[in-house]
């Protein structure tokens, strides 16, 4: 096995020393190809607009004007479900000054349309939870009927049939 792995490095080190101009001049070419292909794939990604929740600066940035509105901490994760249905470019930030806090959504006021069908769509979802019974008080209720009803006396006595 050792002869195994000195054979192979001593093998490696005659293929190397023969380079000859043609393979270096090849090998310096993939390289300098491979730094084109890194350099455009980072200027892609610098130029890309980012989609979805982002900070404030990015969503400023890309000189659209934003517009806002305020929400209360009830269900922000519901919230951010239908904004990142409809493809709404957003950035949430807290008002810490007032009690209790202040949530406000920056929204790109280009998407003034989908923003307001979220919206209309986010309350349409919140007043059927509101509608639906909670299931804590049936079970509070149903406890409540069980403890109502007669217990049944059982009497523990034994038959002894021969």
């Amino acid at each position: 096995m050792q002869e195994e792995v000195e054979n192979r490095t001593l093998n490696l080190a005659i293929s190397t020393t023969k380079l000859s101009g043609r393979a270096l001049l090849a090998a310096f070419r993939k390289y300098m190809q491979h730094r084109r292909n890194v350099k455009a794939k980072k200027l892609a990604a610098e130029n890309e607009k980012p989609v979805g929740e982002q900070t404030i600066d990015q969503l400023l940035g890309q000189n659209q004007g934003a517009t806002n509105i305020e929400i209360e901490k009830t269900d922000i994760k519901g919230f951010k479900r239908f904004l990142d249905k409809y493809g709404i470019d957003y950035a949430i930030t807290k008002d810490p000054s007032q009690t209790p806090p202040r949530y406000l959504v920056f929204f790109k006021a280009r998407d003034g349309d989908a923003m307001t069908a979220a919206f209309k769509e986010y309350s349409a979802s919140l007043l059927q939870k509101q509608k639906k019974p909670s299931v804590l008080k049936q079970l509070n209720k149903l406890k409540q009927l069980v403890a109502s009803m007669p217990a049944k006396v059982r009497q523990k006595k034994q038959e002894r049939d021969l």
